[in-house]
Order: C-alpha cells, then sequence, then structure tokens
C-alpha cells in the first residue's frame, strides 16, 4: 500500500505521540508499504514552525530519509486538481493531499474527517466516537457514513 501522511499524522509519527493509534502505527512501521511525504506537509511545518507554533526537526528532509520516508512533490496537476476540488474544506494543505491522494491511488493516514468527503483511501487515527458529530451524520460524505469503532481503520471510498 502507498501511504500519505497528514501533517499531523507525521508530527506524531517523529514525536512518538500515543495519539497515533497503533493500527495507523502498524501500517506506517509496515515495510511492505511506501510511505510519503508531500512538500505541502513541509511547507506546512515551516510556516508553522516559523510562527513559532510547533517543534519539528530542523533538517526535516534528512529526517524524513532516516524514517525512510519518500518526498511527494507538488506538480502543476496537484495544484490544477486541489484548485477544483470542491468546497468541502478549505485548507490549502489538506486540498493538495487530497489532490496528490487520488492522482497518485495513494492511502491517506489523518485524522481529518472532512478527508471522507473527498472519496480518497484513508486510514483514520481516531474511533467513531470521537469524529465530530455533524460529520458523521452529514449527507455531504454520501453512503459510507456506517464507522468501525476500531481506533484506526482503513476504508476506500473509491468502491
Amino acid at each position: 500500500m502507498n501511504l500519505l501522511l497528514d501533517t499531523h499524522v507525521l508530527l506524531w509519527w517523529l514525536a512518538d505521540d500515543a495519539l497515533l493509534q497503533p493500527a495507523a502505527r502498524d501500517a506506517i512501521r509496515d515495510q511492505a508499504n511506501v510511505v510519503y511525504v508531500s512538500a505541502a506537509t513541509a511547507w506546512e511545518i515551516s510556516i508553522k514552525k516559523a510562527l513559532g507554533k510547533l517543534d519539528s526537526p530542523d533538517d526535516l528532509a534528512n529526517t524524513l530519509e532516516l524514517n525512510n520516508f519518500h518526498p511527494l512533490e507538488i506538480t502543476i496537476a496537484h495544484a490544477t486538481m486541489a484548485g477544483s476540488l470542491p468546497r468541502h474544506h478549505d485548507d490549502p494543505f489538506d486540498r493538495m493531499l487530497i489532490a496528490q491522494a487520488q492522482a497518485g491511488q495513494l492511502t491517506l493516514v489523518t485524522h481529518d474527517g472532512w478527508f471522507r468527503a473527498y472519496g480518497v483511501a484513508v486510514i483514520w487515527t481516531w474511533a467513531a466516537r470521537s469524529m465530530p458529530s455533524v460529520l458523521m451524520h452529514s449527507s455531504d460524505v454520501g453512503p459510507k457514513s456506517n464507522f468501525k469503532d476500531t481506533g484506526c481503520n482503513v476504508e476506500s471510498l473509491l468502491d
């Protein structure tokens, strides 16, 4: 499986934070999976680090390499795809990750329930009971609104 880490998931991984659920941690650790980190994630981390909103490694590129994570560049196709996505979610970094996941058939590892509305495969980092109720019952999310209460599950919305 090809994974794409959302920003908070990458930070939780690097900090060995307990917020990263065991199933997500296992998927990232599994040598059979290829783990990608988007240039958009590095950009978001750099901005928030410069604003003093978070701590992160000074040499992110080296840290990614040490963790056997592969960089995912932003292409013109990714940018135009991100710009044309439905307006379910307005965070530009998240929209880029969604576009990259769609273009590359990547499975997103995230805690962000809004990703569900975009028809991408997702490994969730939360239990259903912790998902905002507006997302659990929203008609915007489509027919797959039932969540497994496993703490983390893989769910493909493409079928």
